[in-house]
């Protein structure tokens, strides 16, 4: 995924854009680390190293740094909040909700959250699995109906916390390009059972659709909706008034920050809308930097705020522990990098815990929470525009500054760099824009039109239009005008939270393969006998 690690390749690069960069960078051992004498004797567990002081420090390089990597990256506008020992220490918004408008964000600016939503939904599930009634060791499929695996085996096994932890054997992303053709929620999940599957409980790929099946079978064992469920447990108890799971509730707060997307000229404009209501336990929350200041508090406390229970202590405790392997270590300098039930999972040079997600819409967000619990200290950083690494540079730069005095790294670069190699990712190797010189024609329209199916992704349909062939595909049939490459092969330019460029139709005998769909085998689709008709 990124040149700065070396493990097994991600074929979907652009969809891994909810990985923690943070994650990365430290499990690739860009940070020196303290050489460790051999002692047989286990160490203690670290105490606090930091003080008052040395936050405050950290916390007075942060207007200058946001501000700087805002005006270095262009993006229109973010919100951060920094709490220490139970206290909101910082809480401030910088920029435009919206590019070209003069209003400003400020500390209750709602944000679209991306998969900071995950461990939000953990926060949810600990407090639903604590009251009773639910266990992490339930198995998904006797909660929720329609959800299965490729293997029955498996299928009968996985757990809430098994796809909590991305370990089900699932594909990376399983699922997210059905969300993108526009199919709802229990279609993606009924459909997973047609992905193939690495080894369970060995094996670690992060899966949207995955993580939501977990969070809706709880919701339904409760007997809610997993918005009435994260309400009830969390967002009501926490006084999290601004935060939802409902993308309706984003789009109707007036103080919203609208997303952004770069265009070709290099100017941050709100292009785009994301609707991530499909997988809302793993990416369709919103809320403001002041809410995530209260969650923080929460989860920083060990589940209480303001001196009320609102979380079971050993079921969060739960959530922060390792559960599957991310980011194995590959140098001696490297430290192994851990997911737990919705969390990044760390352990720096000093031995202290470290928690963080990321989260990222190409469509237009990018944010980012990080805690050591040691310290009681913790940051969210929220940001309107598509991914830059911004949130993850200001959290890294904050906590180098707040142990060390400075930064030790330039991590808007570093971060940047992982991201931009992210976003490159996925692209088809050859070039559709630039046919072959000597390319073969085409034939005739009437050998590609007609009705193609496939199990997985449903009908494919190939019409005429006046400008040429039009491929139709998704429930309410997208349109994809095909230019021609060679031969029987096409291509048509990819749309949504997972483009990527443009991406190769090929026809043989009575089957057609698209290309971008066919990362697990599952994008090939037959001709059906008979007259087509677009649905």
């Amino acid at each position: 995924m990124h040149a700065i690690r070396s493990v097994r390749p991600r074929r979907r690069g652009r969809r891994l854009l909810a990985a923690s960069a943070m994650a990365v960078l430290l499990a690739a051992g860009t940070l020196p680390g303290a050489a460790v004498a051999a002692d047989p004797t286990p160490p203690p567990e670290p105490g606090p190293l930091l003080n008052e002081e040395k936050v405050q420090e950290a916390l007075r390089r942060l207007d200058g740094f946001v501000a700087g990597t805002m005006r270095d990256t262009g993006v229109p506008g973010a919100a951060v909040a920094v709490v220490y020992r139970d206290q909101v220490v910082y809480l401030k918004g910088f920029g435009v909700r919206r590019a070209g408008e003069s209003a400003r964000v400020g500390p209750d600016t709602v944000f679209q959250l991306a998969s900071l939503s995950k461990p939000l939904a953990s926060t949810v599930v600990a407090s639903a699995v604590g009251g009773g009634g639910v266990r992490w060791e339930d198995p998904v499929s006797k909660l929720l109906p329609g959800f299965a695996l490729k293997d029955p085996w498996v299928s009968g096994h996985a757990d809430v916390a098994d796809l909590f932890a991305h370990r089900s054997g699932l594909p990376d992303h399983a699922g997210d390009l059905l969300e993108d053709l526009g199919f709802d929620q229990s279609y993606i999940v009924r459909h997973l059972k047609y992905e193939p599957l690495a080894p369970f409980r060995a094996s670690y790929a992060y899966t949207n659709f995955g993580l939501t099946a977990a969070a809706e079978g709880v919701a339904r064992a409760k007997g809610v909706s997993w918005q009435k469920l994260s309400s009830d447990l969390l967002f009501n108890p926490a006084g999290m008034t601004a935060t939802s799971t409902l993308f309706a509730d984003y789009t109707k707060a007036a103080n919203r920050a609208s997303g952004h997307q770069k265009s070709a000229d290099g100017d941050w404009l709100p292009q785009h809308v994301r609707d991530a209501d499909a997988q809302a336990p793993a990416g369709g929350a919103s809320s403001t930097a002041r809410d995530m200041a209260r969650w923080l508090r929460l989860q920083l406390s060990a589940g209480t705020l303001d001196g009320e229970r609102i979380v079971d202590a050993d079921q969060l405790l739960r959530t922060h522990q390792p559960q599957s392997v991310l980011h194995p270590s590959t140098t001696p300098a490297g430290r192994t990098g851990f997911y737990g039930l919705g969390w990044n999972v760390s352990y720096d040079e000093l031995g202290r815990l470290r928690l963080s997600h990321s989260g990222a819409f190409a469509l237009g967000a990018n944010t980012s929470v990080t805690m050591l619990p040691v310290e009681k200290l913790g940051i969210v950083v929220l940001t309107n525009a598509a991914p830059t690494g911004l949130p993850d540079a200001v959290a890294l730069d904050f906590f180098d500054t707040a142990q060390y005095g400075k930064p030790r790294a330039d991590w808007m670069a570093l971060s940047a760099a992982v991201y931009a190699q992210q976003l490159d990712g996925g692209r088809s190797p050859t070039d559709y824009a630039r046919p072959p010189a000597d390319a073969a024609p085409a034939r005739e329209d009437a050998a590609y039109t007609g009705a193609y199916e496939n199990p997985y992704y449903g009908r494919l349909t190939v019409t005429r239009s006046p400008d040429g062939l039009v491929l139709l595909l998704g429930p309410k049939p997208m349109r994809f005008p095909l230019t021609h490459y060679d031969g029987d092969t096409f291509s048509f330019v990819t749309t949504g939270e997972n483009a990527v460029g443009r991406t190769g139709v090929t026809f043989k005998d009575d089957t057609v393969r698209v290309e971008y769909l066919d990362a697990n085998e599952l994008g090939t689709f037959t001709r059906v006998a008979g007259p087509s008709t677009p649905r």
